[in-house]
């Protein structure tokens, strides 16, 4: 199955309360330890990735508002034990990313500025799903235990344990930003979704993983888990989207700061070992089926940047999505371009300067593509 979502008006607000959880003043480790070696200038010109210079050196765009680049850094980790170091957040060049986890490696920040983003991006996403939280078929009367991966800000496990009071929803993620005012049903951990999952089998009648791009190494085995603690006829959904913007009239060219961003992710995936072109090689679907699941269904949605698209649906789509990368676009890129480029933040700043023109364009009509995917676990 194959369409386009559809979005007949913008979601109600959400119900559920916004306190954010107390918690120590994040503290970075005193030792650094050494940052990954970036592509080298050869192996980035073979990639197709244009130098920093190529953006510092032309005119910049006016801005609005600050772009928060930060002062030069390096990057410091830290390793200890979970219950001490929890709050121990890794720096990267004056951002702040989750402590040293299992293997988990996730690429955006765990700050104020970003949690907001993702807040923004929850709204965005439910306006592509039509104001929904899940598209598989569930019925409320069999669901009484469900597993959020990745939950982040924990805004969806919040709505969806508002929408079935009677579910006990577990969020987990590898950093602790979650808020600590929530419904009763709803609690938070903290799991790498990389390591093999703790739940007996057959523990959750519906799991929901979202926004994993980028963050998962082997989408097999995130596969495999899910399907061992689903329980039979219990179903599992996968959000995911490309990493490249695309036109259908030629305007994001190459060279553009827009054709450039898909390439410095495909590069950043290949390094880190976590891929960002999950739609682009259909891992959710394949990943399922390998797994076992039956009923697989998917939903292709088109997302722009921007209000440019001439239906007014999916023109509600772009402005959303727009507003949530904006909001903090020096954070989707900050640790990719560091990884993998090596560029201060001053050259990435210069480079999301270059981004947001383009995404304000109303001659360039770019967008990605989402993808949704369900099945259910046999009984």
């Amino acid at each position: 199955m194959s369409s386009s979502a559809q979005s007949p008006r913008s979601p109600k607000s959400p119900k559920s309360p916004t306190g954010k959880a107390t918690s120590p003043a994040p503290a970075t480790s005193p030792a650094p330890a050494a940052a990954p070696a970036p592509l080298s200038a050869e192996a980035q010109g073979a990639a197709g990735i244009l130098p920093a210079t190529h953006w510092t050196e032309q005119p910049l765009p006016e801005e609005d508002v600050d772009d928060g680049a930060s002062s030069l850094g390096s990057i410091n980790s830290t390793t200890a034990s979970l219950s001490s170091t929890i709050f121990h957040y890794r720096e990267v060049q004056g951002r702040t990313y989750h402590a040293e986890i299992g293997s988990a490696e996730s690429w955006t920040p765990n700050d104020q500025r970003h949690v907001d983003a993702m807040e923004l991006l929850h709204h965005a996403m439910m306006v592509q799903l039509g104001g929904k939280l899940f598209l598989s078929p569930l019925e409320q009367k069999k669901i009484q235990k469900v597993l959020d991966i990745a939950t982040g800000g924990g805004l969806w496990a919040i709505d969806f344990a508002d929408e079935f009071p009677n579910a006990e929803v577990i969020g987990t993620d590898v950093t602790p930003i979650q808020p600590s005012w929530v419904p009763p049903n709803v609690k938070f951990e903290i799991e790498d979704c990389n390591q093999e999952w703790t739940w007996p089998e057959d523990t959750f009648d519906f799991i929901n993983l979202r926004l994993l791009t980028g963050i998962v190494s082997d989408w097999d085995a995130l596969f495999r888990n899910a399907y061992r603690v689903t329980k039979p006829g219990g179903y599992v959904e996968s959000y995911g989207t490309g990493a490249h913007f695309m036109s259908d009239d030629g305007s994001v060219k190459d060279g553009s700061a827009l054709e450039q961003w898909g390439k410095v992710f495909r590069e950043g995936g290949k390094k880190l070992g976590r891929t960002f072109t999950v739609y682009e090689e259909d891992l959710q679907r394949k990943g399922m089926e390998a797994a076992g699941f039956v009923d697989i269904e998917f939903r292709d949605i088109q997302v722009p940047y921007g209000g440019w698209h001439h239906d007014k649906e999916i023109a509600e789509r772009g402005i959303w999505w727009k507003m949530a990368i904006e909001s903090d676009l020096e954070g989707w890129v900050h640790y990719i371009w560091n990884a993998v480029l090596g560029w201060t933040p001053n050259e990435a700043k210069a480079f999301t300067r270059h981004v947001k023109r383009d995404m304000n364009d109303p001659n360039i009509h770019s967008y990605i593509m989402a993808r949704v995917v369900w099945g259910r676990k046999p009984e």
